[in-house]
């Protein structure tokens, strides 16, 4: 099986390449330590007696960020050096700036060919080996397999088109699985799904997702509220501002968050919209619409002056959502209206005490999205008329807001713990 994979891999990549530099271009940062991708990592000094390392891989900044809980909680035990690796530009940025004082060093995860996977194994020589939600990488995961090295899926999210996927070739789907020491699964219906595509019951453990233990920090006191309003340029004397956040947006939803912002203008009630796409690399697409309306608007990647009594911040910066998210009275998740599928997550934002409105399709969220739901922190709108209509509902109701920012806040309470105790299943494997 290893051998067809290996077969199929260069000329697929390939087929792809016009598509990645295509991405490489648009997000830029690709240059820095290139070569890692490629099988030429730094070359680690062999592990010392006594020791256990770990090579941690996170795709992107999402993960790269999750992931802060469980690097800690592992090396609660001293003698567990981490090695990071992350596979986006963005992703190695922030691995950088966050985690340069923490591990033992950070890369770029290979290319997951042959020659190229091998060579950084070689390099890094781990004691075991973790991957994020729904990485299944055939030649990493058989080198682990070949060199006896425990491998761990953290996380672990089968997504609505992933599961159907790996219904299509069970076979595949079941040898993959069968590769990992331990898998922890994000929810009850990942857990679910692992089972019926062949995992083992006994390797799959539900420990619930990570992302609750990502240190949001401490809602803001209003006195500082109110000056992150003024440094984004919504402050308005004495009157009452309400701020709309679009949070991790995709194509369309901005248009339908600007029909809303209108809207409850329209009402009487000075709405600014707070707009911060999920990928900065579309900041020049989103300039061309908002030079289409005529609501002030600053871009924040400039780092001008910010005006005053500003209608729009577009913040097209990477890593500060959660920041930023404390001005808001209300926020929409993005990806999740259609066209758009899958969802970004909305536990940072209830865990500030923001409410949540969402659309219907967040389906890497399902069962995140149905708590939220049931705790009364969030509603589901069904198509950009019903965003409109609930985002003015809710402006109007204080009361409402409310109740939702006290649940959710004690739904991020009470779900939190994962990576402490997916760290001390690992740290028993090895």
């Amino acid at each position: 099986m290893i051998w067809f994979y290996r077969l199929l891999y260069l000329p697929g990549l390939l087929i792809a390449l016009p598509y990645y530099i295509l991405r490489m271009w648009r997000r830029g940062g690709y240059a820095k330590s290139f070569q890692h991708r490629f099988g030429r990592f730094h070359r680690l000094e062999p592990v010392a007696a006594g020791k256990k390392r770990i090579w941690l891989q996170a795709v992107s900044v999402g993960e790269v960020l999750a992931i802060g809980p469980l690097i800690d909680a592992l090396q609660k035990d001293p003698n567990v050096e981490i090695v990071l690796t992350t596979t986006t530009s963005t992703g190695y940025s922030e691995a950088r700036k966050r985690y340069a004082e923490t591990v033992k060093n950070i890369g770029i995860f290979p290319l997951d060919f042959w020659l190229f996977s091998r060579a950084t194994w070689n390099r890094i020589q781990p004691s075991a080996v973790i991957l994020t939600e729904s990485e299944l990488w055939p030649e990493h995961l058989h080198q682990a397999r070949k060199r006896k090295i425990p491998a761990h899926l953290v996380n672990a999210r089968i997504s609505d088109s992933s599961f159907r996927r790996y219904q299509q070739v069970p076979t595949l789907a079941r040898r993959m699985l069968k590769k990992f020491r331990g898998i922890y699964a994000a929810s009850e219906l990942d857990h679910a799904r692992l089972l019926e595509l062949g995992c083992p019951a006994e390797r799959i453990h539900s420990t619930g997702s990570i992302k609750f233990d990502v240190a949001i920090g401490e809602r803001c006191t209003e006195e500082a509220r109110t000056t992150l309003r003024e440094d984004l340029g919504f402050a308005a004397g004495d009157k009452k501002v309400f701020i709309l956040l679009g949070s991790s947006t995709w194509a369309g939803e901005e248009i339908a968050l600007l029909d809303a912002q209108r809207a409850v203008i329209a009402a009487g009630i000075d709405c600014r919209l707070l707009l911060v796409p999920r990928h900065v690399e579309r900041a020049p697409e989103l300039l061309q619409l908002l030079k289409t309306q005529d609501l002030s608007w600053y871009q924040r990647s400039t780092g001008g002056e910010v005006p005053e009594n500003l209608g729009i911040h577009l913040a097209d910066t990477t890593g500060e959502l959660a920041h930023l998210s404390q001005t808001a009275d209300l926020a929409f998740i993005g990806k999740s209206l259609a066209p758009n599928e899958g969802g970004q997550t909305p536990i940072e934002a209830a865990g500030l005490g923001v409410p949540v409105l969402m659309g219907s399709n967040m389906n890497n969220f399902r069962d995140v999205a149905k708590s939220l739901i049931r705790a009364g922190a969030a509603i589901t709108v069904e198509h950009a008329d019903e965003l409109r209509s609930e985002v003015l509902k809710l402006a109007k109701d204080p009361s409402s807001r409310f109740s939702m920012q006290k649940a959710g806040l004690e739904w991020h309470k009470l779900n939190r713990g994962s990576s402490q105790r997916i760290a001390e299943q690992i740290l028993k494997s090895l």
